[in-house]
């Protein structure tokens, strides 16, 4: 088995530029139309006008990003390595990683399904949800998460594993499918199918039937293109995978699911700080965690693009292509945080106001909620240069199979520098120190992931797990 000409030009020889436009473009538009149906829901909820429902869905937030944490265990972690070994031609191995990268999210997506359900009330009731919200905390998760975590997982690894393979249009078209069917969906069944009171239900159901249709796209693609590309669904090329190379997913995967796990772990310590200013301001914080991601799915895709570049030219001993690769994303990104931020700071207050209607009976709180997210905006896009160089600095890591530096970089910088920021500066400044915090945080993070990201990547260093 070989890889086909065209995607070895792509990873080879294509000019950098255009090799990381043709992997990232498709990955950019998939974060976009994915972030545009995540968004559908905190919007239309907000047409409702009820602050607590927006406030319920903020604090399920941290609960969904578990689903990614799953999802990059075992689709970067096995993505990343399939493109390792991609770049030695060891392709036989190549299917049997991919296999076990799906089984194993699929058995993840049931286990933490079983877990939410048995401890869902106590779990809420931590995360900050009042006696106002956890009535619809609980409808939003045990449909999108309990019932829905398995297409929701399997979607996003079977996704990363068709990127890191050079299929980022196919991945992106999965995935952005079921977002434009939600988009559909959702006004459906929040205010014709469900009766008032129940729109976060109705949002709940959207998402899932959504979820569902993509994951079913994108496995029946991943089964078709297995005939000729480093990829499998058979259960029997699973068994068969080394335990040196389960080792090698694992030691990328785990430090890339430890990523998301403890920035979610930040945002359940935001969410129980800002809980206790009040349900108004949760809601506030919730909105302007939806409206930054704009700039972050541009980046993230940036990332993930160039990724499955750096770990084929690493493990072939291409490191001048390898390091240009970098140094284009890198560039890439900055100049879309420097956009954001500018746009974040000029219109800070349409933006919010897109998210919140004031002409409900709630409009009262309505404003209060407003009023609130546009200084909280306003303060945190002033962190998204940080925050681009910190996912950089963490998916160069992670494509050369440098697992150990990818966990050091995470835990320094929630557990070092940004949860102990947020407790710090709300002590001291209140509510406008707990939303400062994020750029204290995250600059101190980026310095010390650039510092990483020089020490290894210094010539003849070699990082890779397998």
């Amino acid at each position: 088995m070989t890889i086909s000409e065209g995607k070895r030009n792509l990873f080879e020889s294509m000019p950098v530029s255009k090799a990381i436009r043709a992997m990232a473009i498709p990955t950019i538009i998939s974060q976009l139309i994915n972030l545009i149906y995540s968004i559908v829901d905190t919007f239309f909820i907000g047409r409702t006008g009820n602050s607590y429902m927006m406030a319920a869905v903020t604090v399920t937030f941290t609960l969904f990003m578990l689903n990614i944490s799953f999802a990059n265990l075992f689709g970067i972690g096995g993505g990343s390595l399939i493109a390792r070994l991609s770049g030695r031609q060891d392709l036989d191995n190549a299917k049997k990683v991919a296999s076990a990268s799906l089984y194993y999210a699929m058995g993840s997506a049931i286990l933490y399904s079983l877990f939410l359900l048995v401890f869902l009330t106590p779990i809420l009731r931590f995360l900050g949800a009042s006696d106002a919200t956890l009535p619809f905390a609980k409808q939003y998760v045990l449909v999108v998460l309990v019932i829905g975590n398995f297409p929701t997982i399997v979607s996003l690894t079977a996704a990363h594993l068709l990127r890191n393979t050079g299929y980022s249009k196919q991945a992106s078209i999965g995935l952005s499918g079921g977002g434009i069917l939600n988009v559909i969906l959702d006004p459906i069944f929040m205010f014709k199918l469900m009766s008032p009171g129940n729109e976060v239900l109705g949002a709940a159901l959207a998402t899932t039937i959504s979820n569902t249709v993509a994951c079913i796209f994108l496995l029946v693609f991943l089964k078709k293109v297995s005939r000729t590309a480093p990829l499998s669904t058979r259960f029997k090329d699973a068994l068969g995978i080394r335990f040196k190379d389960l080792r090698a997913l694992l030691a990328v995967g785990i430090p890339s699911s430890c990523l998301t796990l403890l920035f979610d772990i930040a945002n359940i310590v935001l969410n129980i700080l800002m809980a206790s200013w009040g349900d108004l301001q949760l809601a506030a914080i919730g909105i302007v965690m939806k409206a930054e991601r704009l700039p972050n799915a541009i980046n993230i895709g940036i990332c993930q693009g160039m990724l499955p570049i750096v770990a084929y030219n690493f493990a072939s001993g291409n490191r001048e292509r390898m390091k240009s690769v970098i140094r284009t994303g890198r560039r890439y990104g900055l100049i879309v945080s420097a956009f954001s931020m500018m746009l974040f700071l000029i219109l800070a207050s349409p933006i919010v106001r897109i998210f919140m209607s004031t002409s409900t009976s709630y409009s009262k709180e309505a404003f209060t909620t407003i009023a609130f997210g546009i200084v909280f905006l306003r303060i945190r896009c002033m962190a998204s240069p940080f925050q681009f160089l910190n996912y950089h600095s963490s998916f160069c890591l992670q494509a050369m199979g440098n697992g150990g530096g990818t966990f050091i970089h995470a835990v320094v910088r929630e557990l070092v520098f940004y949860i102990p920021f947020m407790y710090l500066l709300n002590r001291l400044f209140g509510i406008s120190g707990l939303v400062s915090a994020i750029i204290a945080g995250e600059g101190c993070g980026a310095l010390f992931a650039l510092a990483l990201l020089h020490i290894y990547t210094k010539p003849g260093k070699n990082n890779s797990n397998s």
